[in-house]
């Protein structure tokens, strides 16, 4: 964490890890998006949904939220109520780096594999997180113990989200309908192909109307704007790889160019050209 040092409104993370205690009636609504770094988000007191790929959560009071780097999210905030929350941005580099048997981001990994990214810390679990919050902003000046301090902190936050991380996954729980589960497999190996609600629909034999429906209720999206997303994520990482622009958005299913740059500064905020390394 540093003393206030800026980060990049494009969602680049030039820290070790910077921590967040917010608290206001608004917070920074955005349109679906996503990140270079790992995010946790705690939330203390108000209502927020948080979209997270093809999950939809509504987050209680002291529910800790998992989002791991390049995975598209947004939150749906309440404004009736204060809205307070911790969020920590973490650059996993860091932490690979000082323990890297430890593997303290591998809670990010699991919770996206298994589709399960809302952790419910509860009696000693949450009093131990809360203890760790407390210790955050009681160590939160500039000197070099304070830092190590908040180091060892941030650790054992991560040491605590693996330990609730589970292990099930949503499949096997059978938690979402297996046409919807099938469409989005579909979807995330074959972005360069028809992908309209016709074409989606009629290949697991369901009516238009229904599967509309269907998908909206299993996912919180529209179809239209799932796969949208899932479009812009799979060329904003084949730009970063060092594919060219136009070529990312072309074989990311994007036909017009206009089009896809419009929808990229809309959703990530940032110009397509302006991700590359």
């Amino acid at each position: 964490m540093s003393s206030g040092k800026p980060y990049s409104r494009e969602g680049y993370l030039d820290e070790n890890y910077h921590y967040f205690h917010l608290r206001d009636t608004a917070g920074q609504e955005r349109d679906f998006h996503f990140h270079d770094f790992d995010k946790l988000v705690i939330l203390l007191e108000g209502k927020v949904r948080y979209l997270v790929e093809n999950e939809d959560y509504e987050l209680a009071p002291r529910d800790l939220l998992l989002v791991r780097h390049h995975c598209i999210h947004k939150a749906l905030i309440d404004r009736s109520e204060p809205y307070e929350r911790v969020i920590i941005y973490l650059s996993r580099g860091f932490f690979d780096r000082v323990l890297p048997d430890a593997r303290l981001m591998d809670c990010f990994d699991r919770a996206d594999r298994i589709s399960q990214h809302l952790l419910k810390p509860v009696g000693a679990e949450w009093e131990q997180l809360s203890s760790l919050l407390s210790g955050m902003e009681l160590n939160s000046g500039s000197d070099p113990s304070s830092q190590a301090m908040r180091d060892t902190l941030v650790m054992q936050i991560l040491i605590l989200a693996g330990r609730l991380t589970p292990t099930e996954s949503q499949e096997e729980s059978g938690l979402m309908d297996p046409k919807i589960r099938s469409t989005l497999s579909f979807i995330g190996e074959n972005l360069n192909v028809d992908l309209s609600v016709d074409a989606l629909a009629e290949r697991v034999w369901l009516s238009r109307y229904h599967f509309m429906r269907l998908f909206k209720a299993q996912t919180g999206q529209t179809v239209h704007a799932y796969v949208r997303q899932r479009r812009l994520l799979y060329a904003a990482r084949m730009i970063r790889e060092g594919t060219p622009v136009a070529e990312a958005a072309s074989q990311s299913g994007f036909r017009d160019y206009s089009s896809f740059h419009r929808a990229f500064l809309t959703s990530f905020g940032c110009t397509p050209g302006s991700i590359k390394n």
